[in-house]
């Protein structure tokens, strides 16, 4: 990948990185952004099909490096509204990494066994092991949104009615903060990712999939439900990225309106992430080279 291409990505990406939170409003980023892609669409789109394709052969070469190197492992969290393209994104984006590097761990409502620990247990079972790519296809932010905005979730996983009080959310977000702060200091690299949907282009989403046939499956009434709370939820990941934003786990909030901008951006903050980590080859030990050579030996005889 040409380092003029790699730059160019990375700079899309860190327009929408949030590191601190304190200063954060979700007004201040356009779900339709596009950067200077946007001036002509289909121009837009072919630089940004050949900058994707780009960045995924780079990233493939990286994992393979993250992989053989072994002591670092990648956490990646996607979070958004229902439609935002959650799925797509890892399906494009991820396209070139090898399965054997790469898990993927789609957080559903907690089970009975799951309610029965605290809120961070079932997602600490599934983190990537080293030289390894984790990705959260939602997360353990669930409990800071979906169960902030239903307050009945809440009260399923009887706490200890002292410890449900106004600054229960507060104190998540302190939890949830130190916990990533424990993660990064083990060798995790948090990238987190908010894909910043419109209204108006999720209702447009929604309406492709009950016109066409083949999506049907892809509809739920319980979407049609959430829309309903829409604002609630706009307040509540606001709130999110405003207390748990940290420069060892920043947020992207990525315009998900243009579903190839959201890939580009993605990209752009996964090869920032494996870049900043300087991987490189392994290096033999003595015995190991030595190894090698009794190989070519035998080999070549």
């Amino acid at each position: 990948m040409h380092n003029t291409d790699r730059k160019k990505l990375i700079e899309f990406a860190h327009a929408y990185r949030v590191a601190r939170g304190k200063k954060f409003r979700l007004k201040d980023f356009a779900p339709d952004d596009q950067a200077h892609l946007g001036g002509s669409k289909d121009k837009g789109d072919e630089e940004a099909e050949a900058l994707l394709a780009a960045g995924i052969r780079h990233m493939s070469d990286l994992q393979e490096l993250l992989y053989a190197q072994g002591r670092w492992s990648l956490l990646l969290i996607f979070q958004a509204m229902d439609a935002a393209g959650k799925d797509g994104t890892i399906k494009h984006v991820m396209s070139g990494i090898n399965p054997q590097g790469c898990s993927v761990h789609s957080f559903k409502a907690p089970s009975a066994l799951e309610l029965d620990h605290d809120f961070l247990w079932r997602s600490n079972v599934a983190l990537p092991e080293r030289g390894r790519i984790g990705i959260f296809n939602r997360s353990y932010y669930e409990e800071m949104l979906v169960v902030r905005v239903h307050k009945d979730m809440l009260h399923a996983q009887r706490l200890p009615d002292a410890l449900v009080t106004k600054k229960i959310w507060k104190h998540r977000f302190e939890d949830v903060r130190a916990y990533e702060r424990y993660l990064t200091r083990n060798g995790v690299v948090i990238r987190k990712f908010f894909l910043h949907l419109s209204k108006g282009e999720q209702k447009r989403r929604f309406l492709a999939r009950l016109n066409d046939p083949k999506k049907h499956w892809k509809f739920s009434d319980a979407d049609l439900r959430e829309r309903q709370f829409w604002d609630e939820y706009q307040e509540a990941y606001e709130h999110v990225i405003q207390g748990t934003a940290s420069p060892e786990a920043p947020w992207y909030v990525v315009p998900a309106d243009e579903k190839w901008f959201t890939h580009l951006v993605v990209a752009g903050a996964i090869i920032e992430a494996l870049d900043s980590l300087g991987l490189t080859v392994p290096e033999l030990t003595s015995e190991q080279k030595k190894q090698i050579e009794r190989a070519r030996k035998i080999l070549k005889g």
